[in-house]
């Protein structure tokens, strides 16, 4: 798998998940949900299409802080390379820090970092072709 990197998700926190599903089918109508489900009592879905999508997670306004997953919002952009691990080797030799540990998933390997800024960026190198398992939302 010899592809140029590219932007493949952006994640956001949204105040209401049904209602953002609704204005992005409504604005794009072939953005399926891809996945949903729950992670520490929040809800949360991808939408999109097999090869780009929008991660959204919806606050939880009862322990809203300065976490940015609580809150509404930014939280990550997600780029897909070729080789993650070598991603990472030239991050961290510049002063780059990982903010998240590295995942290993049968068809997919992550890694994420923060810009100067803060802002965090998550680099995936998928294992396979195929989108079904390349979208496995099966840990």
């Amino acid at each position: 798998m010899n592809t140029q990197s590219y932007l493949e998700h952006n994640n956001i926190t949204v105040n209401n998940l049904d209602e953002a599903i609704r204005f992005i089918q409504t604005a794009m109508p072939e953005f399926q949900v891809r996945g949903e489900g729950a992670d520490n009592q929040r809800r949360w879905a991808h939408i999109g299409t097999d090869q780009s999508y929008i991660a959204l997670t919806e606050t939880m306004s009862e322990v809203a802080g300065s976490d940015s997953y609580l809150n509404h919002g930014f939280n990550h952009m997600g780029f897909v390379v070729n080789d993650v691990r070598a991603v990472g080797k030239r991050l961290r030799s510049a002063g780059y820090r990982s903010n998240y540990p590295f995942t290993e998933h049968e068809f997919r390997l992550r890694d994420y970092y923060l810009d100067a800024d803060g802002n965090e960026y998550e680099f995936i190198q998928y294992l396979t072709e195929n989108p079904v398992e390349r979208n496995s939302y099966v840990d």
